[in-house]
């Protein structure tokens, strides 16, 4: 639509987690370094939580691409998996040889002898999970029955976890007390800063091959951070929707009106406004109450 307009190469703001436009802010590089750390530690699990389109699955995926060649990697996607079909697509991911009639005793064999192999010859084995919020509880009662599997020195297993907060409330469940326990590190995704907002929009423009300036002025940005609340997800859909207007408009720098146009067309930025000003009212009202208290 817009890319000889703007002379791109292709969209800069899709929502596909495509580590080719990962930007560094400072909430996903402090995740990114807390992994790497964990991971070089051999601790067991490791948890990354954040709101919905905070960059979760970017950051995982940018994980994966830092790992050293010594670590054996598996993805798993998918959280609806019950504990039998988590064992199977670990083993799957993992290259372990197993039958369709194997018990889950014999699947945790398999896995183990496995696993001690890899160690043997110095490989780490970690297990990235997406999604973890939705995975049924006795999966996660599974999942932590992994982390048995270890030699005297090391776990043979690390994992990590990626959830929405709501895994918060999922861990504190009696059945799985024990897997929030075997936590070692854990992170929680903030949105972007203010400050961050047109480094990002620029460095997201530029990989997609725009070769000028800042073509959103410094009001449209202001615009664009306060209704899509720093959520990068929200951010590249009313930025794509800001240039396709300016586009509309035979203009070559998006200017308020078109950020306007966006929001008008996304339901969701109307919610994340409700929420920038349900904090802001928190925090006038905290601060009300404590003048208040120091005024007695």
């Amino acid at each position: 639509m817009y890319l000889q307009h703007f002379g791109l190469n292709e969209y800069p703001f899709t929502i596909t987690p495509d580590t080719s436009f990962y930007y560094a802010t400072r909430s996903l590089q402090e995740a990114l370094n807390t992994l790497l750390i964990a991971i070089e530690a051999g601790e067991g699990f490791v948890k990354i939580t954040g709101e919905v389109g905070t960059g979760k699955t970017l950051l995982c995926r940018r994980l994966l691409k830092a790992l050293t060649p010594q670590c054996k990697i598996a993805f798993i996607p998918n959280p609806y998996l019950d504990a039998h079909a988590l064992l199977m697509t670990l083993a799957t991911e993992l290259g372990v040889s197993f039958k369709p009639d194997f018990t889950h005793h014999d699947m945790i064999d398999a896995l183990q002898r496995t696993l001690l192999t890899d160690a043997a010859a110095g490989q780490r084995v970690v297990v990235c999970l997406d999604e973890v919020q939705a995975m049924p509880l006795e999966t996660l009662e599974a999942l932590r029955l992994l982390s048995n599997l270890e030699t005297e020195k090391k776990k043979l297993l690390q994992v990590v976890m990626f959830g929405q907060p709501e895994l918060e409330a999922r861990l504190n469940h009696p059945s799985i007390r024990q897997l929030r326990q075997r936590i070692g590190f854990e992170y929680q995704l903030k949105p972007l800063q203010s400050t961050e907002l047109g480094f990002y929009l620029n460095h997201r423009m530029q990989v997609a091959g725009f070769q000028g300036g800042m073509i959103f002025s410094t009001a449209s940005q202001r615009l664009l951070f306060r209704y899509a609340n720093g959520i990068p997800r929200l951010l590249n859909i009313l930025a794509h929707k800001s240039l396709l207007s300016a586009y509309g408009r035979g203009q070559h720098a998006v200017m308020v009106e078109d950020v306007k146009a966006a929001i008008l067309d996304t339901e969701a930025s109307v919610k994340a406004q409700h929420d920038w000003l349900s904090r802001g009212f928190k925090w006038w009202l905290n601060l009300h109450t404590a003048l208040a208290t120091v005024g007695r």
